[in-house]
């Protein structure tokens, strides 16, 4: 069907009523799926496990919640761009303010690189330990699949580049990957459910928002808490600052800014229009809320069964104490920093090896429980919440291996192609050729992950996600006041109702992921500079700058049209008079 026929059969179905307006939106659907590959990726997976794990049914609300504010934002991202049929970025440049194009655009690409990392960390930890785990200490079987992996990705992107079918055929293989993930999971949560293992009123319960477990602990933890003694204080912290870590990447693996700057250039290469406004919109809720929502709760659900206040599944051997082999180095962090805690830290550092395993032994069962159920689980221990569907561990290793491996190299593609389009953005360049590649070559430098990163590889999608959550309001601003002008939409700007409905979800949106994202880069400090507080004041600055900027530019336009008026009716008037 050609966009002409498109868009006379979407005008036939909106004149024919509802029902047939929702089968035509059904039959075009394609963005919105799209947009649900990029957000059901590795960051998604790793911080729905981390929620299960950490807060088990707890925290079901968080990640529909934050999905409905991404679409809020990628709703008012389609209006925009197909009412103007151009891109966004120069929108915002020309009439809004400099800074928060060039900053959604900068951060676009810093997001890209950055989230690059624990894909790659993801693939190889999915090699290594699920699929080969006879590998798993190698670093040359890390190489190798690193390599593999960023060979594979870029030969992709170059075919994406000359339109090639085979993309379309990989495309699919990936997504049958990460689906059988998707419906392993589904499976769990079904099987677990019909034996009966299931607390259905917590499950149910805890899709209702509640934000207590930003300042205290689950309530999982509580009877362990009460058995520590004067220590309370410090695993409180502990488990505090990780539920509020999880919690941030959670939201920011939703939508992230990425998303929404990669959002317009689908639907531009579409040659979707203003017809296609309400398509746009349908397609979001249906493609991504629905499969985005039932898949990151069965994974939360899963998880949290599995893992959730049970410091057994740390072990090989509970009655004997015997930790699974990739737990050991985060067991023994947290189960030091209390001995350090105890006894001082210059006294701890002089303990010889075979002190500090007494020192241990002596202390109190309950610290030693708290630190099995938070230490940061990696592939080979999430595989195991499959278990119970596939009752063969080897192959719930498999399944999950490939699923994450299918979501890791699927995500880093899409992550150096949106980086591609973001470079040939502000080059102002075709979205093709060798600037196009070369921007999207350049985000292959996250396959630096595995070799930069010591602890669980699955927890580097939380403090990169975190990093990526401080960078989206300036996309929310950006498109808030977008939706808002004249001088961009003309008489395609939402009026009455409508302008009031679209600004009310937009400042809730705002307000919600502004406060957030403030709060997380204004006591996030990278050692003991308050680097967060830094970037925001000079962020402040950098706005009132181009919006000065923008202002005077305007004027001296205004001025040169003035100016050229002036002359060319002085010409007139001295043509008159002779």
């Amino acid at each position: 069907m050609s966009i002409e026929q498109e868009r006379k059969y979407l005008q036939e179905a909106e004149s024919e009523g509802l029902l047939q307006c929702l089968v035509a939106y059904t039959k075009l659907s394609g963005p919105g799926w799209l947009q649900s590959a990029i957000t059901l990726g590795g960051g998604s997976l790793a911080s729905s496990l981390f929620l299960g794990v950490l807060a088990g049914y707890s925290l079901l609300w968080l990640q529909p919640v934050a999905i409905i504010l991404g679409i809020i934002m990628l709703s008012a991202i389609s209006h925009v761009t197909l009412s103007t049929g151009q891109s966004p970025f120069v929108s915002i440049n020309n009439e809004i303010n400099p800074v928060l194009g060039w900053g959604w655009a900068i951060a676009t690409i810093i997001a890209n690189i950055v989230w690059c990392l624990p894909q790659f960390t993801l693939g190889t930890s999915a090699v290594t330990q699920n699929l080969f785990p006879d590998f798993e200490e190698s670093v040359g079987a890390k190489v190798i699949t690193c390599i593999t992996l960023l060979i594979m990705a870029c030969l992709i992107i170059w075919f994406y580049d000359r339109g090639s079918r085979g993309v379309k055929i990989f495309d699919l293989v990936l997504k049958i990957m990460v689906g059988l993930v998707v419906i392993s999971f589904f499976g769990v949560v079904i099987k677990l459910g019909s034996t009966g293992q299931l607390p259905w009123s917590d499950i149910i319960s805890g899709f209702v928002p509640n934000l207590s477990l930003l300042i205290e602990p689950a309530e999982v933890y509580i009877p362990f808490l009460k058995e520590t003694g004067e220590f309370r204080s410090f695993w409180e912290s502990k488990i505090v600052n990780l539920q509020q870590d999880v919690m941030i990447a959670a939201a920011a693996t939703a939508v992230g800014i990425n998303m929404t700057f990669f959002m317009p250039f689908v639907l531009l290469r579409r040659k979707w229009g203003r017809e296609h406004r309400g398509l746009a919109k349908f397609d979001l809720w249906t493609a991504l809320f629905i499969p985005y929502v039932i898949a990151t709760s069965c994974v939360v659900i899963a998880a949290g069964t599995q893992f959730n206040g049970k410091p057994e599944s740390a072990y090989i051997n509970y009655e004997n104490r015997v930790l699974e082999k990739n737990l050991v180095k985060g067991f023994d962090s947290f189960i030091n920093s209390r001995l350090e805690l105890e006894i001082g830290s210059g006294e701890f550092k002089n303990l010889a090896p075979v002190q500090i395993e007494e020192k241990i032994q002596d202390l109190p069962e309950a610290d030693k429980n708290l630190a099995a159920m938070l230490v940061k689980r990696d592939a080979i221990n999430l595989a195991d919440s499959l278990e119970s569907l596939m009752e063969n561990k080897t192959f719930s290793n498999y399944v999950f291996g490939i699923g994450v491996l299918g979501m890791a190299l699927s995500t880093i593609v899409i992550l150096m192609t949106i980086n591609g389009h973001a470079v040939c953005e502000i080059l102002g360049r075709p979205h093709k050729g060798p600037v196009f590649l070369a921007g999207a070559y350049m985000a292959g430098i996250g396959v630096l992950g595995p070799f930069v990163w010591s602890e669980a590889a699955f927890w580097l999608a939380v403090p990169t996600s975190i990093l990526g959550f401080t960078l989206i309001p300036v996309a929310y601003l950006s498109f808030s006041l977008l939706i808002n002008s004249r001088k961009v939409l003309g008489r395609e700007m939402p009026t009455g109702r409508g302008r009031i409905i679209w600004n009310i979800f937009l400042i809730i949106s705002l307000i919600i992921m502004g406060t957030a994202a403030f709060y997380v880069a204004w006591n996030k400090n990278w050692g003991e500079y308050p680097v967060g507080k830094i970037a925001i004041i000079g962020f402040g600055i950098l706005l009132l700058i181009g919006h000065f900027s923008l202002k005077n530019n305007k004027l001296s336009k205004q001025i040169e049209a003035l100016n050229f008026k002036i002359q060319q009716l002085s010409k007139n008037l001295d043509i008159a008079k002779k």
